[in-house]
């Protein structure tokens, strides 16, 4: 090769831009360097395979292959720098090139170690630190980088290749340039096995297809994600951008979990980064309810390392299996690359998943022990037996923020949004409604969003915006079981013997202060199962019990699911004690009251068993005990006929309601709530003569005055006693008795002169 450089340097070494002891500033310049040194090796190979004649055949080909004197030019414009002597014959040229590679090689290793003194870290020695590569596997790295951010090696591999179309190394060509003996290039292949960590850990990538070509003549390149983050980009993996997040670590004066609990996992992380490098990388199980608080402590462990945390939601991968390997695999690397700290959400689905493909454990548990370095793995429910085969996992239970702790909670997320004295509206709050953390601070912005919506000159939060917000996040999921019950009963309208208002008033204030009770006055710690409560309304339809479930709800703030019987249960063995406990699960944590109507079907007494049927239907009796014994929140059973109730139930409700068939003087004051304020009532109404004439409970008596309105309405009038005597007649009629004069009395001769009703044609 003709090198005319017009400066040549006397001596072979090579022209170093920093004493060896000055560390690189940053990548580029290191990689500047590793360039130098493959120049070398690229040039002196180059030499050597025209020494051989290795391109004599190919003279009359050009345009097919690169042309020596367009290598010599790629050399003369840059590859190289001015100190290359092309003095001397092939062999002298090859072994001055090989010498320099070799200083230059050595004057890189000493700047990496000054730097590792100081601290500094740069992309490709990250690299091999992470996947603890072999100096062989570093240079390969280089090898396969170069044609990739600089066009003129394309070139040049070519031309070393005699291919034009392999434009990227081929393990053959990074052998030739890496190994001086035939041993060596054997020991050299393993590196490239799939196994290997630069096949296994996404370092490089087949350039081709690998079926048609074979493995010394398998052209490498540095995968995407390896590429610019050599090159200095450390934005995320394209495959995972997606489906991942980051959350900054975080100061522990904002983690609102028991002191106990943060001083023993502290203490716990402090051991496990003391522990000798040799040591299993410990993973941590974080469970418990979701929106306890797990992510919060890892970002708060992630802050005792100054790393940020990266999240996915195994929910989302789970939908295409097929490839929930792969993806944990780059979002492992990714964890040591960023660095940042890897956090799996939703560890319970995969346990599901596994259920019918095992294999997914054994998966991930192989990736995590290869590539996890600070690992944790978020679930609803205990360690699975199948995580017990990774080395060293350390299992943490969240508990449920009780009623104290979610008092701070709430004063942590207002922050000063709430006008009013924020320990008040915590504590009331934090008494009507069991929420967690993350609960907590969706409410808050929600509240925040409508206030913004409605009032935007505001500045502060309203308790309503608060309440509504807390009623959202308790709702349960009933939707295909129950209904949902729109509140608008006040207790003013609700009539009923001051003994029965009070035991109503009782359960009010009992769940307003059972947090304080169960929590704080230590009775949880007695009671293993009924911590929530229970009632029984008993009464015959129309006395009142779904509108004192209604008043309840109302007063209390909370969401009342009126259970639809005729979905839960079910004719067919084992079916009802299904839909009792989908009931249950869905309503689980949501503190809204749960109202089975007509609930005789339910609470049959036990009878005597005489065949399967008769077991069944006592083991659902029993299924439904145990349900609301578990449940934290409000049941309310409303049978008609008490004799029908199996004594079980008595002995473990903690409140019956008997709602009697009203007298004269609650008809009386029935019939008077009962009119809306709007509605035009005559001078001429006898509600006396109604209350004292008719015995009715408060559902006919509702039924009548609606009935009367429209009649009424149809007449353009207001509503008089010839329109309610009319419509008591229809009531009758439905109730199967017959309209006696005496019942109706004076007003019996309006039953005779009822108007003809006609259709008008339109």
């Amino acid at each position: 090769m003709d090198q005319q450089n017009k400066h040549k340097r006397s001596d072979s070494e090579p022209s170093p831009h920093a004493p060896a002891n000055q560390p690189y500033l940053n990548g580029h310049a290191h990689l500047l360097e590793e360039l130098r040194w493959l120049n070398r090796l690229l040039l002196a190979h180059v030499l050597r395979l025209r020494r051989a004649n290795f391109y004599d055949g190919v003279k009359d080909l050009r345009g097919f292959f690169a042309a020596e004197e367009e290598i010599d030019a790629i050399f003369n414009e840059g590859l190289l720098e001015n100190d290359h002597d092309s003095d001397g014959n092939a062999s002298e040229q090859i072994a001055r090139l090989q010498t320099q590679a070799l200083q230059i090689r050595a004057h890189i290793a000493a700047r990496l170690q000054a730097g590792i003194a100081q601290n500094f870290a740069l992309p490709l020695p990250h690299l091999a630190n992470c996947f603890h590569l072999h100096p062989f596997e570093q240079q390969a790295l280089v090898i396969g980088l170069a044609p990739q951010i600089d066009a003129r090696y394309d070139k040049v591999y070519a031309y070393l290749q005699n291919d034009l179309t392999k434009k990227f190394p081929s393990v053959d060509l990074i052998l030739s340039l890496l190994c001086e003996s035939a041993e060596a290039r054997l020991a050299g292949l393993n590196y490239f096995h799939p196994a290997a960590s630069l096949r296994r850990f996404g370092l490089l990538e087949s350039a081709e297809n690998e079926l048609e070509t074979s493995a010394a003549q398998r052209a490498l390149r540095l995968t995407a994600r390896v590429l610019h983050y050599a090159l200095g980009s450390n934005v995320v993996d394209e495959q995972l951008a997606q489906d991942v997040r980051f959350w900054p670590p975080l100061a522990w004066d904002k983690v609102v979990l028991p002191d106990s609990l943060q001083q023993r996992v502290r203490a716990l992380f402090q051991t496990s980064l003391a522990a000798e490098a040799s040591q299993p990388r410990p993973v941590w199980y974080l469970h418990g309810r979701a929106g306890t608080g797990k992510k919060v402590l890892a970002r708060a462990l992630c802050g005792e390392k100054n790393v940020v945390l990266l999240a996915v939601d195994l929910r989302a991968w789970l939908a295409h299996p097929e490839t929930l390997h792969e993806k944990v695999r780059l979002l492992l690397r990714e964890g040591l690359l960023q660095p940042a700290a890897i956090y799996f959400e939703h560890l319970e689905k995969l346990e599901a998943a596994a259920e019918e493909n095992p294999l997914l454990w054994a998966r991930l548990i192989k990736e995590i022990i290869e590539l996890g370095w600070m690992t944790f793995l978020g679930s609803e429910n205990p360690v699975p037996m199948a995580l017990l085969d990774l080395p060293l996992i350390l299992p943490v239970e969240i508990p449920v923020p009780d009623h104290r702790t979610q008092q701070t909670l709430w004063q942590l997320h207002l922050n000063g949004a709430y006008a009013g004295d924020e320990n008040n509206i915590a504590e009331q709050l934090s008494s009507c409604f069991n929420l967690t953390g993350s609960q907590i601070a969706r409410t808050v912005q929600a509240a925040q969003v409508v206030k913004r919506v409605h009032e935007p000159e505001r500045q502060n939060l309203s308790l309503t915006e608060l309440i509504a917000g807390s009623r959202i996040q308790s709702q349960p999921k009933l939707s295909t079981l129950a209904r949902k019950v729109a509140l608008k009963r006040r207790s003013e309208e609700l009539v009923l013997p001051e003994e029965q208002a009070l035991q109503l008033r009782e359960m009010a204030k009992q769940v307003k202060h059972g947090r304080m009770v169960m929590e704080e006055w230590g009775f949880t710690e007695k009671l293993s199962l009924g911590k929530g409560l229970n009632a029984l309304f008993v009464g015959s339809s129309g006395t009142g019990k779904t509108m004192a479930a209604e008043v309840i709800a109302r007063e209390l703030g909370l969401d009342l699911y009126k259970i639809d019987l005729s979905a839960v249960v079910s004719k067919y063995i084992g079916e009802t004690e299904k839909n009792l406990n989908r009931v249950f699960t869905e309503a689980e944590h949501s503190n809204a009251i749960l109202f089975f109507d007509e609930a005789d079907a339910l609470l049959g007494k036990r009878s005597e068993v005489k065949d399967a049927h008769d077991r069944y239907a006592n083991i659902e009796i029993a299924y439904l005990l145990q349900k609301m014994e578990e449940y934290e929140g409000i049941t309310i059973l409303a049978p008609n006929l008490r004799k029908n109730i199996d004594e079980a139930f008595t002995r473990r409700i903690r409140f019956i309601v008997e709602f009697p068939f009203p007298d004269e003087t609650h008809r009386r004051r029935i019939w008077q709530a009962i009119w809306p304020h709007a509605t035009p009532l005559a001078t001429e109404v006898d509600l006396d003569f109604m209350a004292r004439q008719f015995k009715l409970t408060g559902g006919n008596i509702r039924n009548i005055a609606l009935t009367a309105a429209f009649y009424a309405a149809d007449n353009g009038k207001a509503v008089g006693m010839k329109h309610l005597i009319r419509a008591t007649k229809r009531e009758f009629q439905k109730m199967s008795k017959q309209c006696l004069k005496s019942d109706f009395g004076e007003y019996y001769e309006l039953l005779e002169h009822e108007p003809k009703v006609e259709f008008s044609q339109t």
